[in-house]
């Protein structure tokens, strides 16, 4: 299994309030010690609530560190399919229907089990990959002198973006034998629009007690990552806090058809991440804090749209005139780049696309093959041969994901020439870890399958609530600062967020979907969309102002507001309902004088 890891600082530190100060007598009816010292497997998922700290739980007597292994895993376990809309081999002994390998090292800091690697991890499965997640250790006295472990984990398809968020838990002690449980694990919550299971069994482990590399600074990075976390409350109080709204919260989601799908939501305003539940279809997940959210075509904002006003920054606008030829030789394989510039893909305005109907050629078998395709030469083959010249770049906005594939790689390449730097370690260690983005949100998808392939732009990162609400606030509030430094070109993310004048000059518009209420009031710029809010469709307001957002496929939806406000929701049921959301944080913070 590759990894990169991220997160390394020095100095002993603790998390913040790691203040497990209970008895240890709980009562506990799932997951009990006998049954984790059985052999008899668990015949369906139980609620999510077993895998959480309880109430009166005691603080751990002893430490987990070392390796842990699973044994087994291509033959342990049962699952229950619920959505296979491409058809996956689910037979027996599939690998869509059991974990892929698994051994990792943990470090503990106090109550809290930190895994020493953390972001996306390869396996070599060819069904799943990993993230790992910061969990708990405690002690209950029904559980016979052994401490409690539990702990999140996502599986993440492997070359996709999908995520299956779970939870694991055994028993350790190292002072008799056995020195561990089986580990009880199960998966019953993902932001996944195709494919929906459950998963879940009792398997076999191994643990190796012993040092772990970088151990403390390991376990003093978690500190520093949860002493860096927004303020956050329930969103339930939301009307608490602002009593003269009045807000209703219910109103952020009542419109959906389907709320069953919703993963999660949130809202920052004036520095309070308001968060929602993390539900799952067995209870409230266990640590909705660490739940992984993928970001789908959120990332072409957010890292490809960002990369560049960052090259913007450093290098200066002529950036944004770099002409894709000129770096990627692979352009010769189809369609025209001869003039099309780096601000012109991201804009989706290459001019060489199959067809001018709304996000057809997204939805196309040509797309489908370039997003099943896995090693870099037949990606970027594909992105650059199937789509013939149609018109002059710049021209007409045609949603592709493999244009801003093949922007990321141009970009790459332009940073190369100039530093020698690789893309997205730069804008990781640069933008996301000093503004605050998680250790496990600082990986993404990468060709090959492999830790250390092309970076695909388009898609693959994996983030929290946290995450979400910090890159909102450094796009939305700080302006592209970190730490009173400018990180973004301000120009460029003022036409980002539609704050420039004259959204016309410098967007382009975006074909209407259905029969919206006022036509042409939807553009595109730099990866970023745009709504023009006016009175003629919202009577409500007495002004006229812009939204800038961020979306993704299956329903992900980032507002960045005009007042301040960042508004997220996470979905895989395929509503992108957010008006809404905006007329209720308007009680807040009006839009209009």
């Amino acid at each position: 299994m590759l990894a990169v890891s991220l997160c390394a600082n020095s100095g002993p530190k603790r998390v913040p309030g790691d203040s497990i100060a209970g008895t240890g007598d709980v009562s506990r009816n799932l997951v009990t010690s006998d049954e984790l010292f059985s052999d008899n497997p668990p015949t369906a998922p139980i609620d999510d609530s077993a895998f959480a700290l309880p109430a009166n739980a005691a603080p751990p007597s002893q430490s987990f560190e070392g390796r842990l292994t699973l044994l087994d895993t291509s033959e342990t376990g049962r699952a229950r399919i619920l959505r296979n809309a491409f058809a996956y081999d689910v037979s027996a002994g599939s690998p869509q229907t059991h974990l892929p390998p698994f051994s990792f090292e943990f470090v503990q800091n106090g109550s809290h089990l930190v895994p020493a690697r953390q972001g996306l991890v390869i396996t070599g499965s060819p069904a799943w990959n990993y993230i790992i997640g910061p969990g708990r250790v405690w002690r209950e006295n029904s559980d016979r002198g052994y401490m409690r472990a539990a702990f999140p984990f996502a599986l993440v398809e492997r070359n996709q973006n999908c995520v299956h968020n779970g939870e694991m838990t055994f028993l350790f002690n190292r002072r008799v034998t056995p020195r561990i449980s089986n580990v009880r694990y199960q998966v019953t919550q993902e932001t996944c629009a195709y494919f929906k299971v459950d998963l879940w069994g009792q398997i076999r482990a191994k643990w190796a007690p012993g040092a772990v590399a970088d151990a403390a600074s390991i376990a003093d990075a978690a500190a520093d990552e949860a002493s860096a976390r927004l303020p956050s409350k329930p969103i339930s109080a939301l009307a608490k806090d602002y009593p003269s709204a009045p807000v209703d919260v219910k109103n952020l989601t009542r419109s959906f058809h389907s709320p069953v799908d919703i993963t999660t939501l949130g809202v920052l305003i004036h520095g309070v991440n308001y968060v929602g539940d993390c539900p799952t279809r067995y209870g409230r997940y266990a640590f909705c804090e660490e739940m992984r959210l993928p970001s789908y075509s959120l990332a072409k904002s957010s890292f490809a749209g960002l990369a560049l006003m960052w090259l913007g920054q450093k290098y200066g606008p002529a950036v944004y005139r770099q002409l894709i030829r000129d770096f990627l030789p692979e352009s010769a394989a189809g369609g025209d780049w001869a003039d099309v510039t780096f601000a012109n893909a991201s804009d989706m305005a290459t001019g060489n696309y199959l067809s001018l109907e709304r996000e057809a050629d997204e939805n196309g078998p040509e797309e489908m093959a370039f997003l099943e395709a896995e090693p870099y030469s037949q990606k970027i083959a594909l992105a650059l041969s199937q789509f013939p010249h149609r018109g002059a770049p710049g021209a007409r906005w045609v949603y592709q994901s493999h244009a801003t594939f093949i922007l990321t790689q141009a970009m790459s390449a332009y940073l190369r020439r100039q530093s020698g730097e690789s893309l997205f370690d730069v804008i990781r260690d640069s933008v996301y870890a000093p503004a605050g983005i998680s250790c496990g949100g600082r990986t993404t998808l990468r060709t090959d399958n492999t830790a250390h392939g092309r970076p695909f732009g388009a898609y693959g990162l994996f983030l929290t609530q946290d995450d979400v609400a910090k890159i909102g606030r450094l796009l939305n509030t700080e302006s592209g600062r970190i730490d009173g430094k400018q990180m973004l070109d301000p120009v460029r993310l003022r036409e980002s967020l539609f704050r420039a004048p004259n959204p016309s000059t410098y967007s382009l518009p975006v074909p209407d979907a259905g029969a919206p209420a006022v036509p042409n009031t939807f553009r595109y710029h730099n990866e970023f969309w745009g709504k023009h809010w006016t009175p003629a469709e919202f009577p409500q307001y007495s002004c006229d102002f812009w939204i800038s957002f961020m979306s993704g496929y299956g329903g992900n939806i980032v507002l960045l507001l005009p007042n301040g406000a960042v508004f997220y929701l996470f979905s895989d049921g395929n509503e992108f309902v957010w008006y809404p959301a905006v007329h209720e944080i308007a009680k807040i913070a009006p839009f209009c004088p």
